[in-house]
């Protein structure tokens, strides 16, 4: 009987053993979810920061190249101005210098 008794005080206290070992895990799995879940949480934070500021930064990159393109364009604009008004003066010229050379070519036939 002795033997039974301490089979039974032996396998009562591995159950009371196993209960709390449980309880232990289950407490260290609820820790160790909690902390992959702060963990995944701030690098969620640190990834919409990061995405935040990139598209700040290509904003405001877009917006200074459309500021400088607007100048750009009317410099542009104006030069090909100038460069048909000096074209239009040359080919004035040509055809004045070609009617004067075709004058002076008729009064020499005429001679």
């Amino acid at each position: 009987m002795k033997t039974a008794l301490a089979a039974a005080a032996a396998a009562l206290a591995l159950s009371a053993c196993t209960i709390s070992t449980d309880n232990e895990t289950a407490a260290d799995v609820n820790a160790a979810a909690a902390d992959v879940g702060a963990t995944t949480e701030n690098a969620v934070e640190d990834v919409d920061t990061a995405v935040d500021r990139a598209l700040d930064s290509a904003e405001n990159t877009m917006e200074d190249a459309g500021n400088a393109v607007g100048p750009t364009l009317d410099r542009a604009g104006d030069a090909i101005g100038n460069a048909a008004d000096r074209t239009g003066t040359a080919l004035e010229n040509a055809g004045d210098r070609a009617e004067r050379a075709a004058s002076a070519a008729r009064n020499e036939v005429e001679r």
